[in-house]
């Protein structure tokens, strides 16, 4: 009986809210979804990726092999290991937007699961969910933290602790967009720290940190230093979108 009423319920929904496609709203026959069109401009990331930073490779692995990119065996991001869902572009790159600045919470569901998807093989060796914090006066604005509600999605669909409040932002900073690499380490340098009381929860943790879009990685590193120090055994990295090694400068 609970089966039923719940898809009469939806279908009184569908026909008093049609579902549209989550980037042009052209009408779709599932809601949390995209249209052919946006489907085919989506630019999922699938295959074989760098274990560090998550960006395809021209190369096919097999089971339990891993690879690095160029950048990654120098030694180049801090994390341990990392994926991306999508590349910020098109319909990934309008998402993203409509997430963070269009006040759209709502889709957050469905990047949340690209995102599950895309970080499945961490999530065995994940203890807490962590997303990226905003500044108290940038949420009391935006009213929800864009990265908060990704890895709320993403903890309800893996079943692992969500941990929003183990890292703290610790001072507003300014925007990054336009800003270049070294610009935007500088404006993130030391803006993230575990609160005191939160100390012993991170100690010996293996945390995924989750943000929305991965440029130059300034954010994802300032965080990923605050959880070492704080005594967290192993930090990962997930986003929905990644920036293109060419296109992030």
């Amino acid at each position: 009986m609970a089966q039923i009423g719940g898809s009469v319920l939806r279908g009184v929904a569908d026909a008093l809210f049609p579902p549209v496609c989550m980037v042009c709203a052209v009408p779709v026959a599932d809601a949390r979804t995209l249209c052919t069109p946006c489907w085919g401009a989506a630019h999922l990331i699938g295959g074989t990726v760098c274990d560090g930073c998550g960006t395809p490779m021209p190369l096919s692995l097999g089971r339990g092999e891993s690879i690095h990119c160029d950048t990654c065996r120098a030694g180049g991001t801090p994390w341990d290991r990392g994926r991306a869902a999508a590349y910020y572009a098109e319909s990934a790159r309008a998402l993203v937007l409509a997430l963070k600045h269009g006040d759209r919470p709502d889709i957050a569901r469905a990047l949340g699961h690209w995102m599950t998807r895309a970080a499945a093989d961490l999530l065995p060796e994940t203890d807490a969910i962590v997303p990226i914090p905003l500044h108290w006066r940038r949420f009391m604005s935006r009213r929800y933290n864009q990265s908060a509600e990704l890895s709320r999605a993403m903890a309800r669909e893996s079943g692992v602790l969500h941990a929003p409040d183990m890292l703290r932002r610790m001072r507003p900073t300014e925007m990054q967009r336009a800003r270049s690499a070294a610009a935007r380490a500088r404006n993130v340098e030391g803006v993230f720290a575990v609160p005191p009381h939160m100390h012993r929860a991170v100690r010996g943790q293996r945390i995924l940190l989750v943000d929305d879009v991965l440029t130059t990685g300034a954010t994802l590193s300032d965080a990923t230093r605050a959880l070492r120090a704080a005594g967290a055994s192993q930090v990962n990295v997930v986003v929905f979108a990644r920036v293109e090694a060419n296109r992030d400068r």
